[in-house]
């Protein structure tokens, strides 16, 4: 479990097809204090510790993780944002994230909005109930404020964040551009109640 608060930005060193695609992924992080299967959300996707150096650890991306992510996470030199797993007793600074992703979102439309940028991301229209107005949602694994949602023409649903400038340095959503697609997690709550009124319309 995680908090969407970036702790640091990594970069894919190697990606190497094995039986799962093997990551290995620089980091700043003190990896002696980073256990062999300790979580790591890598751009908002769970995944575990299989292998670490000094200034490195290594993850296995299963087929269906890479069915269901931004395909270009995964590749050498692409950077990622990176939280720590969750402690008891932590500051939740921004809101729960469980690190599985819900869907791709595409970048629609970025504008200048103060010193912060108004960003527009489309999703599919199945996930558009479970994003609410003033409500949390993960973006490539950072926690965000939903400005407004709107159903869309094309099908999809369109909502906005705002991204002020320090999430803009200190995360890699400050490299954000129209169509860049980002993997996108709405807030647990939402999903149970999602499910609960499936089932009670039954």
């Amino acid at each position: 479990m995680f908090t969407g608060i970036v702790t640091d930005v990594g970069t894919v060193r190697t990606a190497e097809q094995r039986g799962d695609l093997r990551l290995v992924i620089a980091c700043c992080y003190d990896m002696d204090s980073v256990d062999l299967g300790a979580s790591i959300a890598c751009s908002g996707v769970c995944l575990t510790v299989v292998d670490k150096g000094d200034d490195w650890f290594a993850v296995d991306v299963s087929g269906e993780t890479l069915s269901k992510t931004a395909a270009d996470h995964w590749r050498e030199g692409a950077r990622l944002n990176l939280e720590r797993s969750l402690r008891l007793g932590d500051e939740i600074g921004g809101h729960i994230v469980t690190g599985h992703v819900d869907a791709v979102g595409s970048v629609v439309g970025i504008c200048p909005e103060g010193d912060s940028k108004r960003v527009g991301i489309g999703i599919p229209r199945a996930l558009g109930a479970m994003v609410a107005a003033k409500g949390s949602v993960a973006l490539d694994g950072v926690s965000m404020t939903v400005n407004e949602v709107r159903d869309a023409e094309d099908g999809t649903t369109h909502f906005s964040v705002n991204l002020i400038p320090h999430t803009a340095e200190h995360t890699t959503l400050g490299e954000l551009a129209a169509e860049r697609q980002l993997n996108v997690e709405v807030d647990v709550l939402a999903r149970y109640i999602e499910r609960m009124m499936a089932v009670r319309s039954q």
